[in-house]
């Protein structure tokens, strides 16, 4: 597999749900119907942690990190179901670890992928908890998608 999406939740981004080239990771598995009578599917090819990805070094050409962005969610909300949900505790850590162990897992020259949505954190204080610059992206809206590379020097 050539691609890692670590945190695919119910793969709502993807064209193509079932990429041949992806392994699809999340800490769940879960089915259900949200409130409003939705359908909810998490199936995951692999049920990991973000923090630590069950993969070697230098593996993957392009790695896709979406993690939750929720720190304020009930536990039975539809939102936690749909989006999962970070520790308000430990959020900064976690997605430090996460960017480390995204970054591990490519292969240099490997293009990792982040999403965020500014729902409850700020893009900003993302960017101050971790070790990396974007190449590019787009800060126009609530949703950001942003563009690392994995350098030689890293």
């Amino acid at each position: 597999m050539k691609i890692l999406d670590v945190c695919c939740g119910s793969r709502m981004f993807w064209f193509d749900k079932n990429n041949k080239n992806t392994v699809y990771m999340d800490n769940r598995k879960f089915e259900g119907v949200l409130c409003d009578g939705r359908e909810l599917k998490v199936n995951p090819d692999v049920v990991g942690d973000f923090r630590k990805i069950p993969y070697p070094d230098n593996k993957f050409n392009l790695v896709v990190f979406d993690p939750p962005h929720l720190i304020r969610a009930g536990e039975n909300s539809w939102t936690a179901k749909k989006y999962g949900k970070l520790d308000p505790e430990t959020w900064k850590n976690d997605i430090e670890q996460g960017f480390n162990e995204c970054m591990r897992v490519l292969k240099v020259n490997g293009v990792l992928v982040f999403k965020w949505s500014e729902e409850q954190i700020k893009l900003k204080s993302i960017l101050d908890v971790i070790d990396y610059k974007p190449l590019f992206g787009n800060r126009r809206s609530k949703t950001h998608w942003l563009v690392f590379m994995k350098l030689e020097e890293e």
